[in-house]
C-alpha cells in the first residue's frame, strides 16, 4: 500500500491491530444494540447503558495491575493475546444468538436471550478493552516519540477503511440482496466475520512486535508490581501536567465512548431508520481515513494539543445537535460531525500520553493508567445517559400523560444524552484552562 509508504515493518504490523479490531468498534458495538433492543421488553437503551459501564468497570478494576504484569518481559504479548482471544470467542458465540431468535419464542426465552446477548457483550468488550490496553503500551515499542502522532494516527485511519467499513459494508450488502427477512441471519454472518477479522488481521503484530521495554521479572513479582501501581500513582500525581491531562482525557473521552457506544442505540429509542442509521455509520467509516490524515497534518503544524482541543469542542456541539435530531438526515449529519474527530482525538491522545511517559519502560505501568482513566470515564457516561434519561420519563410519567411507554422512552432520551455536556463542561476547565498553567511552569523548569 503506497498509504504505508515510509513506515518501518513494526509499525506497519502495529498499525494493522487497529485494522483488525475495529470490527468490533462497529460490528458489536453498534448493530448489537439494535439487535437487543428488537429483544428487550422495555428500556433497552437504558439497560444497554449499564451494561457497557459494568464491563468497562471491570476492565478499569484490572488495568493497572494489568499494565504492570505487562511490562514483566515475554508478558505484553501474552497478555495482548489472551485478551484478544476472549473478544474473539465472544464475537464467535454472538454470532449463534441471532439464529435463536424468533418473535413466536415465550416471553421467558427471550430473556434469557437478552441477558445471554448481555453477557458476552460484556466480555467481547472486556476482550476488546485488555488487549488495547496491551496493544497502547506497544506503541513506545514500535516507533519513537517523534513519530507517535503519525503512527498512532495512521493506525485509526487503517481501522476506518480496513475493520470499520468492509465487516460493515458486507452486512449492508447482504441485507439489501437478501431482504429483511433474512436480516437475523446477515446479524449472524457479520457478528461471525468480525470474529474471524480480528483474530486473522492480529497476526502481523503478533509475529512482528517485539517487546523492547520491559523489566525483568523477579521473586515476588506480584507483590512488587501491586506495590509500584502506588509508586506510578505518585509518580503520575506528582507530575501536574500528565495528571491534569489524564483528568481531563477522563472526561472528554468519556464523552466520545458513550456516543460510540450509544449512537445507535439512541437512534433506535428515537424511532429513527435501523438501514439508515447503518448507511450513516457507514459514512462514518468512510470519512474516518480523509479526517484521521488531516489530523496528522494538521498536527504536525499546529501541534497535537491544539487538534484535540480542536476535537474536544467539536463533541461538545455534537452533544447539543444530538439532543435536536428527529429525522434520519439529522443523525447523517451527526454521523459527518463524528467523523471529522473520532479518529483523530482518539490517535493523538494517546500518542500525547505516550510522549509524555517519562519512563518508557515502564509503559505498561503507565498505560494502564492511561486504560483506567478511560475505562473509569466509560462507566460514568452510559450510566449517566440511562440515569438521566431514567428520570426524565419518570418525570413524564409523573406529570400523568396518557402516552404509550414507547413515546415516553423517546422524549426522555434526548435528556440523557444532554447531559454528556457536563462531563464535556468539565473536561474544558481541565483541558484549557488548567493544564496550559502546568505545561508552562514544566517547560519553565525545563528551561531553567
Amino acid at each position: 500500500m503506497k498509504l504505508l509508504s515510509g513506515y518501518t515493518k513494526e509499525e506497519k504490523s502495529w498499525m494493522m491491530y487497529d485494522w483488525a479490531n475495529s470490527a468490533h468498534s462497529v460490528i458489536v458495538v453498534t448493530i448489537l444494540p439494535i439487535f437487543f433492543n428488537s429483544i428487550a421488553t422495555s428500556q433497552g437503551m437504558n439497560t444497554w447503558g449499564y451494561a457497557t459501564s459494568i464491563a468497562m468497570l471491570v476492565v478499569a478494576l484490572l488495568a493497572p495491575v494489568l499494565g504492570a504484569f505487562g511490562d514483566f518481559k515475554g508478558w505484553r504479548k501474552r497478555l495482548f493475546t489472551g485478551f484478544m482471544l476472549l473478544g474473539v470467542i465472544a464475537c464467535a458465540f454472538l454470532a449463534v444468538t441471532p439464529l435463536l431468535y424468533g418473535p413466536e419464542k415465550p416471553p421467558a426465552f427471550l430473556e434469557s436471550l437478552a441477558f445471554a446477548i448481555l453477557i458476552l457483550y460484556i466480555l467481547s468488550t472486556i476482550g476488546f478493552a485488555g488487549a488495547n490496553l496491551y496493544y497502547d503500551s506497544f506503541l513506545s515499542d514500535v516507533t519513537s516519540d517523534e513519530r507517535m502522532d503519525k503512527v498512532s494516527t495512521m493506525g485509526y485511519g487503517l481501522g476506518y477503511i480496513g475493520g470499520s467499513t468492509i465487516p460493515l459494508l458486507i452486512f449492508l450488502i447482504m441485507n439489501l440482496v437478501l431482504g429483511s427477512e433474512y436480516l437475523l441471519v446477515c446479524m449472524s454472518v457479520a457478528f461471525g466475520l468480525t470474529a474471524v477479522w480480528w483474530l486473522v488481521f492480529s497476526f502481523p503484530l503478533l509475529k512482528n512486535v517485539r517487546q523492547k521495554s520491559y523489566v525483568e521479572k523477579q521473586p515476588h513479582a506480584v507483590r512488587k508490581s501491586l506495590g509500584k501501581l502506588f509508586t506510578t500513582g505518585r509518580e503520575i500525581f506528582k507530575n501536574k501536567a500528565l495528571f491534569v491531562f489524564l483528568l481531563s482525557y477522563f472526561f472528554y473521552i468519556d464523552g466520545v465512548n458513550t456516543i460510540i457506544h450509544m449512537s445507535t442505540s439512541y437512534g433506535d429509542t428515537l424511532g429513527l431508520g435501523q438501514t439508515s442509521m447503518l448507511l450513516a455509520l457507514l459514512l462514518v467509516q468512510l470519512l474516518g481515513l480523509p479526517f484521521a490524515l488531516l489530523y496528522i497534518k494538521l498536527s504536525a503544524r499546529f501541534g497535537a494539543r491544539a487538534m484535540v482541543g480542536v476535537g474536544i469542542g467539536i463533541y461538545c456541539f455534537i452533544t447539543i445537535f444530538a439532543f435536536f435530531i428527529s429525522e434520519a438526515w439529522h443523525f447523517w449529519l451527526l454521523a459527518v460531525l463524528v467523523a471529522t474527530s473520532q479518529g483523530g482525538i482518539q490517535a493523538l491522545s494517546r500518542s500525547m500520553y505516550g510522549k509524555m511517559i517519562p519512563d518508557k519502560k515502564r509503559s505498561g505501568e503507565f498505560f494502564g493508567f492511561y486504560d483506567i482513566f478511560g475505562k473509569f470515564s466509560a462507566i460514568m457516561g452510559p450510566a449517566l445517559v440511562a440515569l438521566v434519561s431514567g428520570l426524565a420519563a419518570d418525570a413524564i410519567r409523573a406529570g400523568g400523560t396518557s402516552m404509550p411507554e414507547e413515546l415516553i422512552e423517546k422524549a426522555a432520551a434526548p435528556w440523557g444524552v444532554l447531559s454528556l455536556l457536563l462531563i464535556f463542561a468539565v473536561a474544558c476547565v481541565c483541558y484549557f484552562i488548567i493544564l496550559p498553567r502546568y505545561l508552562k511552569k514544566k517547560e519553565g523548569g525545563r528551561h531553567a
